[in-house]
């Protein structure tokens, strides 16, 4: 299924993508999609049943904003560098074990809502991700096996960075990824079962419509069952957080001086093969 969420940011309505594009309102069997939805099969169920029976009402998209397709997200877990190539072209050795980081859960916006600079940013960076949505409750899993069966869906994520907050100012990382929205979701949820192998998609992100990157999952240095299996040793997951699992080479931060960062005014595009697509224009905050 690909559930998202419709309407003004504060007050989105549950939706359904059905199998023919059509968008349908599923206000009338659940409240919303969080993690106390991901978490029951039972309602999940009921939603797969209306949506086969064609019995959830079609909603008008004209005009209407399509917001983060997870609601009241717990936390946002990221992996760094996890990509071979990306960890070339930024000149990192790759990890021997997965680099952890956080975004705050209000970083997350809609997939077409403006992004930000922030003031006094140069260094403003793009960042295409896979992000996984956690339906069950995972703490101190065995397997991979066992860490998939965890995994609600998949969604597109943009982990936007400011690279001089993040690398020039000192500490951790977190002053260059927790920027007012930085981290745009969605359009839509697809449940994992849509998406056999995580590890065959492909990513793409264009800058004011030239190709920026283009790579594919198959890439990572940690695919997502080790990911998840490995963070679940290290803090509990539950569910409806959600983990951004790293980005392909073609950074702004990867690129020949002068470095092409984002500025206000820039349009950027970006998709995930069958998770879908996002549009950003760029505003100064």
């Amino acid at each position: 299924m690909k559930l998202l969420r419709v309407g003004t940011a504060g007050s989105e309505r549950p939706a359904l993508l059905d199998s023919e594009g059509t968008l349908r309102d599923l206000s009338g069997l659940v409240a919303d999609i969080d993690g106390a939805l991901l978490a029951d099969e039972a309602a999940l169920g009921r939603i797969r049943s209306a949506a086969a029976a064609g019995e959830l009402p079609v909603l008008d998209p004209d005009g209407l904003r399509v917001g983060p397709p997870v609601a009241r997200i717990g936390k946002v877990v990221c992996i760094g560098l996890n990509y071979h190539d990306h960890a070339k072209e930024t000149g990192a050795e790759p990890p021997a074990e997965p680099v952890i980081f956080f975004k705050a859960a209000d970083t997350v916006v809609g997939p077409d809502d403006t992004v930000l600079v922030p003031r006094g940013s140069v260094k403003t960076d793009w960042e295409v991700e896979l992000a996984v949505v956690i339906g069950r409750t995972a703490r101190y899993l065995e397997s991979e096996e066992e860490a998939l069966a965890h995994v609600a869906g998949y969604a597109v994520a943009h982990d936007v960075s400011e690279r001089e907050f993040q690398i020039e100012r000192g500490g951790t990382w977190d002053k260059g990824k927790n920027c007012e929205t930085f981290n745009p979701l969605g359009p839509w949820l697809v449940t994992a079962d849509e998406v056999p192998d995580p590890q065959a998609l492909s990513l793409r992100l264009w800058v004011n419509g030239e190709l920026k990157q283009d790579g594919t999952a198959a890439e990572q240095i940690f695919p997502v069952a080790e990911v998840v299996r490995y963070v679940s040793r290290f803090m509990t997951l539950y569910p409806g957080d959600v983990i951004n699992t790293g980005t392909p080479a073609g950074v702004a931060l990867g690129r020949p001086e002068p470095k092409p960062f984002l500025r206000a005014g820039d349009v950027v595009e970006l998709e995930i093969e069958g998770l879908g697509r996002q549009r950003q224009v760029l505003a100064n905050a």
